[in-house]
């Protein structure tokens, strides 16, 4: 929980972290104006400074993501946990009411719907990460 900002998001450091004893390396890349502009659109997109998008997608060249895409994914898996979580109480009242012997709602077979299209999602960030 290190990368947790004062904004209370995790996750979110636009920055890599400090070091102990700072970095004591640095390079210079020179790029044309279209790769500024595919560089500063692909770091945007993940919420990183260019500099740090360099170092990621270097390092993780043998990997399928980045730290911080995987990172992304974990958030998003603790997104739909609590959606989960929420519409499972839905279900269980569903289900007590049924079991009451009242007529079964209205609104239950969207209920339902909803969850299958989570199980879904779940399932495709479940594949990202396998992949």
């Amino acid at each position: 929980m290190s990368e947790q900002t004062s904004g209370g998001r995790m996750f979110s450091r636009r920055r890599r972290a400090n070091v102990e004893g700072g970095r004591q390396h640095f390079h210079k890349v020179k790029v044309t104006p279209e790769e500024e502009a595919q560089l500063l659109q692909l770091a945007e997109a993940q919420g990183v400074t260019i500099p740090r998008l360099l170092v990621e997608s270097a390092l993780a060249a043998g990997a399928s993501e980045t730290p911080t895409e995987r990172k992304q994914v974990i958030v998003e898996l603790f997104g739909v946990h609590r959606l989960l979580a929420n519409v499972s109480n839905n279900v269980n009242q569903l289900a007590r009411h049924a079991n009451a012997g009242d007529e079964f709602p209205a609104d239950a077979a969207s209920t339902l719907a909803y969850v299958r299209k989570l199980a879904f999602r779940i399932n495709a960030l479940v594949d990202r990460l396998a992949s």
